[in-house]
């Protein structure tokens, strides 16, 4: 039986969050709002990072939202939003993902749609900044 490798594509340190929001600006859309910054392919003592070669993307989704009910339901709906479009990232960038409360009971397409848009204006403007 062999072991399949998942791609880390989540980020899950407080100091990721935490260097994505000091490195950039909230952004928003319709159903959410976002942080990205462009993650640098070494390190501060100059060695290659292990896991800088695609996007890892990580949610956001406070108290304020509701119960524990609900916002378990908002997570594994944008995880499964996030999954379908990781694609259209090819750069290595981090990014926070905050969704609105209306998640929970958009139609999904629509907020599959609402990820795709989100990831391909970060794609544009992660090109942009790493030249």
């Amino acid at each position: 039986m062999t072991a399949t490798v998942k791609p880390i594509f989540r980020l899950r340190k407080h100091a990721d969050y935490q260097r994505v929001y000091k490195g950039s600006r909230k952004q928003f859309a319709k159903q959410m709002s976002y942080f990205f910054t462009v993650r640098p392919l070494l390190g501060p003592d100059g060695t290659p990072l292990r896991d800088a070669a695609g996007p890892r993307v990580g949610l956001t989704v406070g108290k304020v939202m509701g119960k524990a009910v609900d916002r378990n339901r908002i997570k594994r709906r944008m995880r499964e939003a996030v999954r379908k479009n990781l694609a259209t990232l090819s750069t290595p960038v981090d990014v926070v993902l905050h969704p609105r409360r209306s998640v929970i009971d958009l139609d999904f397409a629509i907020l599959e749609r609402e990820v795709g848009t989100v990831f391909r204006a970060i794609q544009k403007a992660s090109g942009k900044s790493a030249h």
